[in-house]
């Protein structure tokens, strides 16, 4: 059987795992990507898997983040975060934030 390539791997059709908006992220099992469509769940759509974003971020103590620190998906919050606990890395931040910020640059990859 001869490999060919499916896709380049940066925009990759995934099925919502919950309703999202355009420019929102979803977890997708193992998977963080960001939706190019406003889409129900269950409903398949394009997606995102790397580059340069602003996302919600919690804002309570230990969210924030210094410039290149990793950066976990609280998916119960559908937020970033800092924190690692019972979160999913999902990449690094872009610029630095602090707890109060209630957005967050990230480069998911």
């Amino acid at each position: 059987m001869k490999n060919e390539i499916l896709s380049e791997a940066r925009i990759i059709p995934l099925t919502a795992p919950y309703a999202v908006e355009p420019g929102a992220g979803a977890l997708v099992g193992a998977t963080f990507a960001i939706s190019l469509a406003k889409l129900a769940s269950g409903e398949i759509g394009q997606f995102v898997r790397e580059g340069a974003f602003t996302l919600p971020k919690a804002t309570t103590a230990g969210t924030g983040g210094a410039q290149g620190a990793l950066a976990y998906w609280n998916n119960t919050a559908k937020s970033v975060t800092a924190s690692a606990s019972g979160n999913t890395l999902i990449g690094f931040f872009l610029v630095t934030c602090v707890d109060a910020d209630t957005t967050c640059q990230v480069v998911i990859d």
